[in-house]
């Protein structure tokens, strides 16, 4: 398994696993644990979850999936925006542990950023930190302007992570925001790195991964995967889809294939707006 670096010098896996709509449907439930379980056997042992996916019942498939394994997990979940306040976010992260029937988070985020000012959260993550609720703090979908101003208020360099939207489809972080952070050696945690399965539908990207004898899932994680400093959490409902993401981490981006990919979706030529799901 290939592994990024936390600022803090720990190291967790480059491909993880999203749970984003799993756990709405009970119908699902079974290959839902089952597929998480397998992502476990096979190294993919960072869990992406939150507080909003399902109004907690993501974490509470989570928890049944990883209980007995909780130790092999790198276990992450969001609080909401209009959670973030100094007391607020306590109280949210004790309701996300229940439900994920555990005594700690390994990286707890603010899902986006809301009303409640930067340095209001940075101090409840750092109230949790010092409680032992949690081992590290980070943000998702913050710009590059919104990160400045983050690690300017009091702790805010502690940030391990600022998880955005990012595939082959979305590059605009490639413009100011994912250089600025690996200058900084904080990682970019990529949710739906292939676009809510989109991607699988494109004809084009699907013609240059049959030509490479491997899959379009495959192809668009191994492109993100690629970048420094970046983990990527797919969704996989089904035990197969786990096991074919897996096979991403062994696909080498050559000068010619990136080129092949580059012009398929270009890379970003000014600076945009982040773009969120």
């Amino acid at each position: 398994m290939k592994t990024v670096r936390l600022p803090t010098g720990e190291t967790v896996p480059a491909l993880g696993l999203g749970t984003w709509m799993i756990g709405d449907d009970p119908r699902k439930r079974a290959d839902e644990i089952a597929a998480l379980r397998r992502g476990l056997d096979l190294g993919m042992t960072l869990i992406d979850t939150a507080e909003m996916y399902g109004e907690g019942a993501s974490e509470q498939l989570v928890g049944e999936a990883i209980a007995g394994r909780r130790d092999e997990v790198f276990l992450v979940s969001k609080v909401y925006p209009h959670n973030a306040s100094k007391t607020g976010t306590v109280a949210a992260c004790e309701r996300s542990l229940k439900r994920l029937g555990t005594d700690r988070l390994d990286l707890y985020l603010l899902h986006w950023r809301g009303k409640y000012p930067l340095a209001e959260t940075v101090a409840a993550f750092e109230t949790l930190k010092a409680a032992g609720k949690i081992r590290h703090w980070g943000v998702s979908n913050l710009d590059v302007t919104d990160m400045k101003e983050l690690v300017g208020v009091p702790d805010g360099g502690g940030v391990a992570v600022n998880q955005v939207l990012y595939n082959l489809s979305r590059r605009g972080i490639e413009w100011d925001l994912l250089p600025w952070m690996q200058q900084r050696g904080v990682p970019v945690m990529a949710y739906s790195p292939v676009e809510q399965a989109k991607l699988l539908n494109d004809r084009r990207l699907a013609a240059l991964a049959a030509e490479h004898g491997v899959s379009v899932a495959q192809l668009a994680l191994a492109f993100v995967l690629d970048r420094d400093g970046m983990i990527a959490i797919p969704k996989a409902g089904r035990a197969a889809h786990v096991e074919d993401n897996v096979g991403a981490l062994d696909i080498v981006i050559t000068d010619e294939l990136r080129a092949a990919l580059d012009k398929l979706f270009p890379p970003p030529r000014r600076a945009t707006s982040l773009e969120m799901i």
